[in-house]
């Protein structure tokens, strides 16, 4: 058989597989410091927690892999508020992941503060088992 015929195949079968074994690796700044967040597939977004960034972001990196259902990407940034969290910004990747350039999937994104008027960048790719490049 033509291997363009069997490739399709070979592809949807790596796609569970390549979920399993990658973690979402995020490089956020704020501030002058860079930090880098990993997020393991999770089955459920409930449990993950936000990371504080600096005294008034949080950010939230979430790779779903719900058991049978197609994986998601999602990045949350809120702002930290005395009332509790204030959603600033949503990022949706879908799965699977085509291009990663120079910053990932998702491109270097910036969140700006309403208050101060800093702002927070980030970039997020996706990695085999976890390992930063």
């Amino acid at each position: 058989m033509p291997w363009f015929l069997i490739l399709p195949f070979l592809l949807i079968a790596a796609t569970p597989a390549a979920a399993a074994g990658a973690q979402l690796v995020c490089t956020v700044t704020y501030g002058g410091q860079t930090q880098t967040l990993r997020a393991a597939p999770v089955a459920s977004p409930y449990g993950v927690e936000a990371t504080a960034i600096g005294s008034y972001f949080l950010i939230r990196p979430v790779f779903e892999r719900p058991p049978g259902a197609a994986a998601s990407l999602k990045i949350y940034t809120y702002a930290d508020r005395d009332g509790g969290p204030v959603p600033l910004h949503v990022a949706e990747f879908a799965w699977p992941v085509r291009h990663q350039g120079r910053h990932g999937f998702t491109g270097l994104q910036r969140v700006y503060e309403p208050v101060r008027d800093g702002e927070l960048e980030y970039w997020c790719a996706l990695r085999p088992g976890g390992a930063a490049r």
